[in-house]
């Protein structure tokens, strides 16, 4: 059912003026979401008309756009990459880590999002692997599901990586299973210190490299001196890394992945009004106790899309990332291993189904199954349905 506001409807009201007045000052990749969320499902992308076996009601239905960043069409990605993904899970408490670079950096990445995106998460994973293979804390090797997040509840811009650990690993010698602590995995202050120094070296590298560029008000961060400068405040700060307790099995691992694998910056359903004054919609304030977290925000119009728009990823960026024993090089032999280190039996693989599922709703009317009886072309209006030959005999004198 759609919902009473959605991002798609605030883009195409305000979208052909704020393109207007910040030409030249957005990027194709944020162009062509605007495009792809404004033209979701409506006659521009096509369609298709659906009828009922049982009762004859049709209905149309318009194409996805299938873009990465629409709020509407990542509940169908999600189920086709769960569906791949829960083979994988293991019967052992699985951790959930969040790594959060400083706001320092947070400056950076958003004027080099690729290169520092994805050191975020070499680094953060390369923490991981390192500390869990450390005899003096798990001493086994692990594997991890990592999701990149670049935004805050309010759309600012905030990047962090999510991660789901299995609690434990193999050994290093590979030959058994080494099982965490039940609700201890890794010490987050050794994670925080070894994350740090990670990631400011390798940063350093890159500047050096000459793969960071700088403009606006971080322009004078291109000399080594000065970015050396602005880097010496977080050198001595720590950086937090949060690890929550274990989920209470592996389903209640897939409904945590299917909440944060394809979720994009702003959800439909957090939207509340807009009107010439602006958006308002809701999100939480992590400062407030938890009672109190749920608020309500109202942003101008453009300051809303500007705010969506600086979460768009480069084109080909990999958002979801595997790493140790999922990584996919290695990852058959690997988690065959586990499973047979832990005495799991190796989930059956079911045969392909010779027709993909139909995820359509059913009828409406009756609850029978609909079937596309008419495909139509993009920027084609359906024809109308033939009518019955029971409303041709009423309509008879």
């Amino acid at each position: 059912m759609r919902t009473s506001l959605e991002v798609a409807d605030i883009f195409r009201s305000a979208g052909p003026a704020y393109r207007a007045a910040h030409a030249g000052h957005l990027s194709l990749g944020q162009l062509k979401v605007m495009t792809a969320i404004e033209n979701c499902r409506t006659a521009a992308l096509g369609g298709h008309i659906e009828a009922c076996d049982d009762c004859g009601h049709w209905r149309i239905a318009y194409n996805s756009c299938r873009n990465r960043h629409c709020p509407k069409c990542q509940g169908a990605a999600a189920r086709t990459w769960l569906a791949a993904r829960g083979a994988d899970l293991l019967p052992v408490g699985y951790f959930h880590v969040v790594f959060t670079v400083p706001a320092e950096i947070a400056d950076i990445a958003w004027q080099n999002k690729a290169v520092v995106y994805d050191l975020l998460f070499r680094a953060a994973a390369d923490t991981m692997l390192t500390i869990a293979a450390d005899p003096k804390h798990l001493g086994a090797r692990i594997g991890i599901t990592a999701v990149l997040h670049t935004w805050g509840s309010a759309l600012t811009h905030h990047p962090h990586v999510h991660m789901i650990v299995p609690g434990g690993g193999i050994a290093l010698d590979g030959t058994r299973w080494i099982s965490s602590r039940a609700a201890f995995l890794l010490p987050v202050r050794v994670l925080g210190a070894l994350f740090r120094r990670l990631f400011l070296t390798r940063l350093l590298a890159l500047l050096d490299a000459g793969k960071l560029t700088f403009f606006s008000a971080l322009a004078g961060l291109a000399t080594r001196t000065a970015f050396l400068r602005h880097l010496s405040p977080i050198r001595k700060k720590r950086w937090v890394v949060y690890a929550k307790p274990p989920f209470a099995g592996p389903q209640a691992v897939l409904a945590y992945l299917s909440r944060y694998t394809h979720r994009v910056a702003i959800s439909n359903r957090r939207l509340i009004g807009f009107d010439e004054n602006g958006v308002t919609f809701r999100y939480k304030d992590y400062r407030r106790t938890v009672p109190e977290r749920q608020q309500v925000m109202s942003l101008a119009t453009d300051e809303f899309i500007r705010r969506f728009l600086i979460h768009v990823l480069p084109r080909g960026f990999h958002r979801i990332r595997h790493y140790g024993l999922l990584a996919s090089s290695t990852h058959k032999e690997a988690m065959a291993l586990a499973r047979r280190l832990l005495g799991v039996a190796a989930p059956i693989v079911e045969p392909a189904p010779d027709e993909p599922p139909d995820h359509r709703p059913p009828c409406p009317c009756c609850g029978g199954h609909m079937t596309i009886i008419e495909a139509f072309a993009r920027w084609c209006q359906p024809r109308a349905p033939p009518q019955s030959a029971a409303s041709i005999r009423e309509s008879t004198p």
